[in-house]
């Protein structure tokens, strides 16, 4: 006869809240106190906590990801700013605009094609490369006169 499990219903919202900041699996069975077996088995047995994780893990990476495609491309949206004109204050309707940002592009575009927009060269080039060079460093002593040297 198997043990009771010790999965409550509130572990699925602690479990979400906790892969929104990055949690694995493995941390998760350390924060729960079980296994990571245990934490496999409360996917299939419990489908409320694999659909936590899955909103937690799945869901907060693709709105980091349109945020951060988002802030590549550059981007405008409309806010109020709040003055104060002859002593009263006043909402005024702006549209705030971020241009592109060229560190986001180069992040999104190294992740999406990594082929065409690497940092470092392509290995195969390397041929094309020049060859090392050897260079031999010899020490002597400057106080002993070498063999035929006058002192």
């Amino acid at each position: 006869m198997a043990r009771p499990s010790t999965y409550k219903p509130e572990f699925a919202e602690q479990a979400r809240k906790l892969c929104l900041m990055g949690w694995t699996d493995k941390d998760l069975a350390k924060f729960f106190e079980v296994t990571e077996r245990t934490i496999n088995r409360w996917k299939i047995d419990y489908p409320e906590f694999c659909q936590s994780l899955t909103r937690g893990k799945v869901m907060a990476d693709a709105e980091v990801a349109a945020g951060m495609y988002e802030r590549a491309r550059g981007f405008r949206h409309p806010d109020v700013q709040v003055l104060v004109v002859g002593g009263k204050v006043r909402k005024v309707k702006v549209e705030k605009i971020y241009p592109p940002d060229v560190r986001a592009g180069e992040v999104w575009l190294r992740n999406r094609q990594p082929a065409l927009w690497r940092r470092d060269p392509d290995p195969k080039d390397a041929d094309e490369a020049p060859q090392p060079v050897r260079v031999v460093v010899e020490v002597k002593d400057a106080s002993r006169p070498e063999p035929g040297e006058e002192t």
